[in-house]
């Protein structure tokens, strides 16, 4: 069988293959730049889930470093509190050193009916010493300066200030 075909016919046929090869080649061409920003994009997507990941562990380690800093902060505080504490209790016992340690410029001295028997460095230490020996709370009067004092052979007990020091 032979077939015929008119010039027109194949003009056109061919006119429209070379369109289709045109068309083929451009969609190849296109399909090339697609697949190109496929992997492109795939490219982008393991950076993008590598530098989450990375972000993710740097997230940890920070909160890792905070919960740190927040006991080492506590601690710190505790210390300063306790720092400030034992400042004040040093603040005390300077101030109780120096108040022992500042010249007494007089003694009381205890006399039992006239004879020596301690000298303190306050009335009131001395009066506990004469009632830890039996004398009575309420058996003391005051001395009034530049009166006469009764013999003391006569007085149970009593506490006179002596000066220390310089003579008068």
């Amino acid at each position: 069988m032979i077939a015929l075909v008119r010039t027109r016919t194949l003009t056109a046929l061919r006119t429209s293959l070379a369109e289709a090869e045109t068309e083929a080649a451009a969609a190849r061409t296109e399909a090339e730049q697609c697949l190109e920003q496929s992997g492109n994009l795939l490219n982008s997507v393991e950076r993008a889930e590598d530098a989450a990941e990375e972000l993710r562990a740097a997230l940890a380690h920070a909160i890792a470093d905070t919960a740190r800093l927040e006991g080492e902060l506590e601690t710190l505080r505790a210390q300063s509190l306790l720092d400030t504490e034992d400042r004040q209790a040093l603040r005390t016992l300077l101030r109780i050193t120096r108040k022992q340690n500042a010249r007494a410029d007089r003694v009381y001295v205890l006399f039992r009916r006239g004879e020596l028997h301690s000298v303190h460095a306050t009335p009131e230490a001395a009066e506990s010493a004469a009632e830890a020996e039996g004398a009575h709370r309420s058996g003391w009067t005051a001395h009034t300066p530049g009166a006469a004092l009764p013999p003391a052979s006569e007085v149970l007990w009593r506490v006179q200030p002596l000066p220390l020091g310089d003579t008068r």
